[in-house]
């Protein structure tokens, strides 16, 4: 279910931050009340192989989120317990110690079931003659990029062995920006500094034929 131009769920989920704090976050309010933009990245499982170098990934580039007015937060469907004691695991043991955004704990589904991320379906299992879960119930690699207003201008979701870029979503907070600010639209492969283009038929002529 796409959600890009439309608004984030209006959800509370659980969540733990690097003290061991459990608590109540709304990652639609972040946006809305902070007035900034927010990465929300998810991911399948705490105590995995992919998701760590994701996790420090993301983690190494904060600085550049935050220089562009932009919020990170992990997610998974793991418990705060769970994640408090991954965030507690050093790294060279394949541990987050050191990762300092705040991570949902979507332990009941609601906001994955609403996103429709999850690795899950129910077939009919005729010995049983009931319906069974089919699939890990976890999430993809799905990202979402949410504007001031609460807006997703960016969705994209991974199957689970295949890591993110986090350098492309920097470029996607930068194109959007540079939109918001401009009204010009980006081309593709559009970077901070290249040119940007009016959103029209001349001006697609007029950058292609320089380009």
């Amino acid at each position: 279910m796409a959600i890009v131009g439309k608004k984030f769920p209006n959800l509370n989920v659980d969540a733990m931050n690097e003290m061991g704090d459990t608590f109540k976050l709304n990652v639609f309010e972040e946006a809305k009340n902070k007035g900034k933009k927010v990465l929300l990245f998810w991911y399948p499982k705490d105590f995995t192989f992919v998701c760590p170098t994701e996790l420090h990934a993301f983690q190494e580039a904060l600085g550049e989120f935050e220089k562009r007015n932009t919020i990170v937060i992990g997610a998974s469907c793991d418990t705060p317990e769970v994640h408090f004691a991954w965030l507690n695991t050093a790294k060279d043991n394949g541990g987050i110690e050191g990762v300092t955004y705040d991570i949902l704990a979507d332990s009941n589904r609601n906001l994955a079931a609403t996103l429709d991320i999850l690795d899950a379906e129910f077939e009919y299992n005729d010995e049983l003659e009931d319906h069974v879960l089919v699939g890990d119930n976890v999430t993809y690699r799905a990202t979402y990029l949410i504007d001031e207003e609460g807006t997703v201008f960016h969705e994209g979701v991974n199957h689970m062995p295949v890591g993110r870029n986090v350098n492309e979503f920097l470029r996607m907070i930068d194109a959007y920006t540079h939109v918001q600010k401009n009204g010009e639209v980006c081309p593709a492969n559009w970077e901070e500094g290249k040119e940007a283009m009016g959103a029209n038929r001349n001006a697609t002529a007029e950058y292609l034929s320089k380009n």
